[in-house]
Order: structure tokens, then sequence, then C-alpha cells
């Protein structure tokens, strides 16, 4: 004997519920915490950030030979990796 689909009192499919659907909208919340956050960081320097990780990609793929160049091509154009700058 194994246990019912369905518990007590749940939508059967193709029934109609009385229940309302639950929405909840967590904009103004999401706002307030980036607005805490970036507060917190007063130094924080957005495209010094993404400079510094364009250089470290490029540094990191700089020295490829010519069979792991290939390889590293073959997974840009895969989508494995981004290609970057």
């Amino acid at each position: 004997m194994g246990m019912p689909a369905t518990t007590p009192n749940s939508p059967q499919a193709g029934h109609e519920t009385d229940l309302m659907p639950f929405v909840f909208d967590l904009t103004s919340h999401e706002i307030r915490r980036m607005t805490a956050v970036l507060d917190a960081m007063p130094d924080w320097d957005p495209a010094a950030v993404l400079a510094a990780e364009a250089e470290a990609h490029s540094l990191l793929y700089s020295g490829l030979n010519t069979e792991q160049r290939s390889i590293y091509d073959r997974l840009c154009k895969a989508g494995v990796f981004d290609a970057g700058p």
C-alpha cells in the first residue's frame, strides 16, 4: 500500500481551488540591501575592479603555446570560457 499522490485537501489536477496566489515583491528590499552594501564600501571602484579582472585574464592566457591556444580557442567557441577582452 503506497502513499497517496496528494495530501488531504490539496488541489487535484484539473480541479479549481479557492486559494489565492501568493506574490511578494522583493524589489524595494533588494534596493535597500544594495544601497547598504554600497554605503559600507565607500572606497570600492567598480571600474578599477573590472580593469584588474581584464588584466588578470589577459595575463592568465598570455603564455599559451600553439596547442594550448588551439584548445583555449575551441573552448571559447564552445562557450566554456569567455574569450575576454
